[in-house]
């Protein structure tokens, strides 16, 4: 079942909706082939954050600041040049699993904004398609949202604004979600692990 959070993101009620379960933004963290460290690392933070009841990240630093400046300058000018409906939510949750779209844009679509350092933006527009490296997060918002389509936005302030279309691609959703439900079952594995640690010694 899905449920949108109305909250500002970054606020200790958007880390608090997010506790201890995967998020889009790390969906290709968890269907990294193989045990990677990244995907186990992640895997423990969110155990931690099951067992502790405490986010495991809860600040924000000048980078991350002015990246949402960025990211603000980037949405208004998408809307003004899209002349889209767009409208802010902190989080979606759709089970033991959850996304922070950027904006939702009318009723079938959603945003996902990423400020690239010049140099990064120039390959972007040279590109001109939707970098491999965030197909799994922007799949993850189409897929958890329940939406058709997501606009992929690349900014950087005085250069042109990327804008890619991406529609669902039901065969990656579907490998997608067989990918997130073996990460949770084995993450709750590791929950009820720790929870009984040294239980059978002290029996």
């Amino acid at each position: 079942m899905m449920q949108v959070f109305d909250i500002e993101q970054g606020e200790a009620e958007w880390f608090e909706a997010r506790l201890g379960i995967p998020t889009a933004s790390k969906f290709a963290t968890v269907m990294a082939k193989g045990e990677g460290k990244t995907r186990s690392e992640y895997m423990r933070r969110l155990a931690g954050e099951i067992l502790t009841g405490e986010p495991s990240e809860t600040f924000a630093n000048a980078h991350m600041e002015r990246g949402k400046v960025m990211e603000d300058d980037a949405r208004e000018t998408y809307a003004f040049v899209e002349m889209a409906e767009i409208k802010r939510v902190g989080f979606i949750r759709n089970g033991n699993k959850g996304a922070s779209p950027d904006s939702l844009v009318g009723t079938n679509g959603g945003l996902e904004i990423k400020t690239a350092m010049p140099h990064i933006q120039i390959d972007r527009l040279e590109r001109d398609r939707l970098p491999p490296e965030h197909k799994a997060q922007v799949q993850g918002n189409l897929w958890l949202s329940e939406r058709e389509w997501w606009d992929f936005v690349s900014y950087w302030p005085r250069l042109p604004m990327l804008t890619v279309r991406v529609y669902r691609d039901e065969d990656y959703i579907r490998e997608m979600a067989g990918e997130i439900d073996r990460f949770n079952a084995e993450l709750a594995d590791l929950v009820e692990r720790i929870r009984h640690y040294g239980m059978k010694e002290a029996a």
